[in-house]
């Protein structure tokens, strides 16, 4: 079986548990802690890879990084994940699960990128815009980029609203390139 399978299967197992037991909201705050920190810290995921790692001491790592931080279900949920030798898929099971909780919630995950930041006022009319066209509730994450000369980029739901002044550049250097004026004698 893929790992992408996998992740999904074991995230869907998680979110009916959470939902049989009312704590959705708990579990997929304890999902992000566990991907923020795969995310930051490498030898985690390292660690959690490491086929001669017995499953005790794995367990143990994540009880002592986990067990004061996250609700009692995702604690034995992770030992579950651990025992079926599943481990090294920890960040794809949590990444699985908050994409379910999005889609279960009508949320759509949306990057802002721009050279600075914006003013709040800006990122409620970009939100609310989104909103509008995906009829579902709009998350939004800013990303700075200095390399932007100036303009932002939207992704969003699979679509991508670029209005970088470079891509207009591009766009008008590819016009005049084609130079549809010019007699072809």
């Amino acid at each position: 079986m893929n790992s992408h399978r996998i992740n999904i299967n074991y995230a869907k197992a998680l979110f009916t548990l959470a939902t049989d037991t009312g704590q959705v909201e708990q579990v997929v705050n304890d999902m992000r802690l566990i991907l923020s920190v795969c995310n930051e810290n490498r030898h985690i995921s390292l660690l959690m890879g490491n086929p001669t790692l017995p499953f005790d001491k794995k367990k143990g790592i994540l009880h002592a990084i986990f067990a004061s931080h996250i609700c009692q279900t995702t604690l034995i949920f992770l030992d579950f994940v651990v025992k079926k030798k599943r481990s090294i898929n920890l960040k794809g099971i949590s990444q699985a699960f908050i994409d379910l909780y999005r889609t279960d919630r009508g949320i759509v995950p949306s990057d802002i990128t721009t050279r600075q930041s914006i003013s709040q006022e800006s990122l409620n009319a970009i939100r609310q815009k989104i909103e509008d066209y995906t009829e579902k509730t709009a998350e939004v994450s800013l990303h700075i980029d200095e390399r932007i000369l100036g303009g932002f980029i939207i992704e969003f739901d699979n679509n991508m609203y670029d209005a970088r002044i470079k891509s207009k550049i591009d766009k008008l250097r590819f016009e005049f390139a084609k130079n549809d004026y010019e007699s072809k004698l």
